[in-house]
């Protein structure tokens, strides 16, 4: 994973586009670099360096005239130099340099060969191309200055203070000068009457064995991130088994207040089982809202959902990079598509259900998959998501949603996915993990670090401000104090009115309380969570 600038037009001497990428060196600290087109057009990089450490170093020219910089992983590279890209001499043995070359091979018309999460631009003499992946796993922003100058972005903070306007490049398209933006990913499943696939749950668990398989590539230490929660666990127990028959062991990392959060009770039970090499980390309240000034510019986000839980994600990132780890696997992704929420339960009817879900994994790149990137690459770390795998998401979003609702299961969530790998015979988890009501990651870390933090931003915001809110915050019009504290620290690192409208607030259906913590749904029970804590806890 990396950090990649580029700017399409008036010639900017190097100096300063470097200058301007350096706003992103924490998301590439191995190696950074500049390349001029003879158009004056710039590309720079900033490395992490994940697959291919010594020959990877970008931007990589392809065959001719063509230069691309690239941030993300390709899964299926060796599969494309071997087959479609065999005639082409590869200057790197990376995953990267696929995509100039495809590029030289086929034009625009490439994009759904590639497996993988990608934010990436090649620019061949005055022509160019810039694209996203299906989901917008991975970041990207675009934007124009004052002389009508194209520029692309990993971060926006590259950008801000430069162009005159900008907004997030939209997942699933890609741009060139004369197509304008093409939408190239458009499953079956984003239409939600094409949900008519029967229930497999063979299918279900194999698929997600081979996207999980896939997101081990790399020549450097991987480790997991557990919650202890349901989609990690699973993560992490296919990850286990699938570097044991490589004779190598995960290394799993959990965080909480204290060893008593939910969270890290759960995770050691799991950590336990698997027999990972378990690190836990801890943080405090005091600690956590002493960083949201410094977390609010790495994120680039107000909402609410993404500041909470990527606080401590972002303490976790720090210990895991501490640790010698730079890649790890993550459970994004889960609950949008077999609608794990909480909420979700609430829903009226079937085919509600399936928009819905549909509406989430949609808009992941503005939610989850913000988070998960930039609390971890603020420290050099690349976070993966098997739950994202593109052939994943066709089996799973393609299944019956009545097969997916948790009313069918007596208000079990996510219940076919925990079904498919309810396998007594060889267990993937302890009952009690493969069964734990969800809970919300910024939750999970202790119930007090919302509430205290929750009661830190009320008095830091007057009722004066929350009563003219309004009027200084037209857009996304903040609710609560809590949003107003982080809208007020927002605008104080981007103040332009295009950085305010990249932001979308996660807010739950279906349900009285709008606050997006789970305990606010009536089904999040406190009585059966104490329950389950002491089940977990013991031995």
């Amino acid at each position: 994973m990396c950090g990649i600038l580029a700017v399409i037009g008036e010639r900017l001497s190097k100096e300063k586009i470097s200058g301007l990428s350096k706003r992103m060196s924490h998301r590439g600290p191995d190696e950074s670099d500049v390349h001029v087109t003879e158009q004056g057009y710039v590309l720079s990089h900033e490395r992490l360096s994940i697959v291919d450490l010594e020959t990877g170093k970008q931007p990589i020219q392809g065959t001719s005239t063509a230069w691309m910089i690239h941030n993300g992983e390709i899964y299926n590279h060796q599969s494309l130099r071997e087959n479609e890209l065999k005639s082409h001499e590869f200057r790197t043995t990376g995953d990267s340099e696929v995509i100039v070359h495809l590029y030289e091979e086929y034009g625009y018309d490439f994009l759904d060969k590639l497996d993988g999460v990608f934010s990436f631009v090649v620019v061949d003499g005055k022509d160019f191309i810039a694209a996203r992946d299906p989901i917008g796993v991975k970041p990207l922003y675009y934007g124009t200055d004052e002389d009508g100058t194209i520029w692309f972005a990993s971060e926006m903070k590259a950008l801000a203070g430069e162009c005159a306007s900008f907004a997030p490049f939209p997942p699933g398209h890609y741009y060139t000068p004369q197509t304008g933006f093409v939408e190239y990913y458009t499953p079956d499943w984003f239409d939600y009457k094409k949900a008519t696939k029967a229930l497999d749950l063979s299918k279900i668990r194999e698929d997600l064995i081979a996207a999980t398989k896939k997101r081990l590539m790399a020549d450097v230490p991987l480790g997991v991130l557990l919650s202890g929660g349901l989609d990690s666990s699973l993560t992490s127990s296919i990850a286990s088994r699938l570097m044991a028959e490589r004779g190598q062991k995960l290394h799993s990392f959990s965080i909480g207040l204290d060893e008593t959060a939910p969270d890290l009770i759960a995770a050691r039970k799991v950590a336990q089982f698997l027999g990972t090499e378990h690190t836990e980390l801890y943080f405090t309240v005091e600690e956590g809202i002493e960083i949201i000034k410094k977390l609010i510019w790495h994120l680039e986000t107000y909402d609410v959902t993404s500041v909470r839980a990527s606080t401590p994600m972002y303490f976790l990132s720090k210990g895991i990079v501490d640790k010698g780890i730079k890649v790890v696997l993550s459970g994004e992704g889960a609950d949008e598509i077999f609608g794990g929420y909480l909420y979700f339960k609430n829903a009226p009817t079937a085919e509600d259900f399936q928009k819905e879900t549909i509406r989430r994994v949609q808009r992941l790149a503005t939610a989850d998959c913000l988070r998960a990137d930039k609390s971890t690459m603020a420290h050099g770390l690349e976070a993966r998501v098997p739950f994202l795998d593109k052939a994943f998401l066709k089996t799973a979003m393609e299944t019956v949603p009545e097969a997916k609702l948790p009313k069918t299961y007596d208000g079990v969530e996510k219940y076919i996915l925990r079904k498919a790998f309810d396998t007594p015979e060889q267990p993937f988890l302890p009952d009690e993990v493969l069964w734990r009501q969800k809970e919300q990651f910024s939750d999970g870390v202790g119930y007090s670090w919302i509430d205290e933090l929750i009661a830190h931003a009320s008095a830091r915001i007057s009722d004066a401000q929350m009563a003219s809110a309004a009027s200084r915050f037209p857009f996304n019009t903040p609710a609560t104090k809590e949003a107003y504290f982080y809208r007020e620290i927002f605008e104080e690192h981007f103040p332009q009115e295009s950085a305010a409208r990249t932001v979308k607030r996660w807010i739950p259906k279906w349900q009285e309380d709008l606050d997006p913590s789970g305990r606010a749904n009536t089904s999040h029970v406190a009585s059966t969570a104490k329950k389950e804590l002491e089940k977990l806890a013991e031995v």
